[in-house]
């Protein structure tokens, strides 16, 4: 079976934008990677005029918040770092292995890979009692920018979803989240 991965844009995010972030752009994967029954939910960001929808399914919901908060923990200890959140779909195989029983094997579909540059965007106390309106222009174009590129990330997940189909294995049930997955954070 193919697997096909998917390497989203690198976001630049400030510690404080990193949960509204990767909320929008994790939800937005599930929501079109959902194959089962979906009760679609609106949500807004709160850093942005951007909404998105998830698929309304609490469980859900609770595993991708928790896997984000792992995230966040790490950026926190490692901070001015790169890092990776992988979002991979796979079907469980069983395979005769030997006397002593069947094996149980991942056999991965897809990988969705969002880049995280976090670093703080604060300036110097300093500088920002001397240059107000300049540091506050700053900050605005910086999240404009940012804006524009988790618009982009999002039209990226919808164009993959889209076009690379062929791969996706039958669904065999109808659970919201047709087959198992696993959202990988560094340690």
């Amino acid at each position: 079976m193919n697997c096909e991965t998917c390497q989203l844009k690198e976001l630049e995010l400030d510690p404080t934008e990193i949960r509204d972030v990767l909320r929008c752009v994790v939800h937005t994967i599930f929501f079109h990677r959902a194959l089962g029954l979906v009760r679609p939910k609106d949500v807004d960001c709160e850093l942005f005029e951007i909404t998105y929808v998830q698929c309304g399914d609490a469980e859900l919901e609770k595993k991708i918040d928790e896997k984000l908060e792992q995230f966040v923990a790490w950026s926190e200890k490692h901070p001015n770092r790169k890092s990776q959140v992988c979002l991979s779909f796979y079907e469980v195989k069983s395979k005769q292995s030997s006397w002593f029983g069947s094996k149980v094997e991942r056999h991965y579909w897809e990988h969705w890979i969002v880049n995280v540059n976090v670093h703080p965007i604060n300036p110097p106390r300093s500088s920002f009692l001397n240059n107000r309106e300049k540091v506050l222009e700053e900050t605005s174009t910086r999240r404009s920018a940012l804006e524009t590129s988790v618009r982009e990330i999002l039209f990226q997940i919808i164009k993959f979803a889209n076009e690379k189909q062929e791969h996706i294995p039958p669904v065999t049930n109808t659970e919201v989240v047709s087959f198992p997955y696993e959202i990988s954070t560094p340690r």
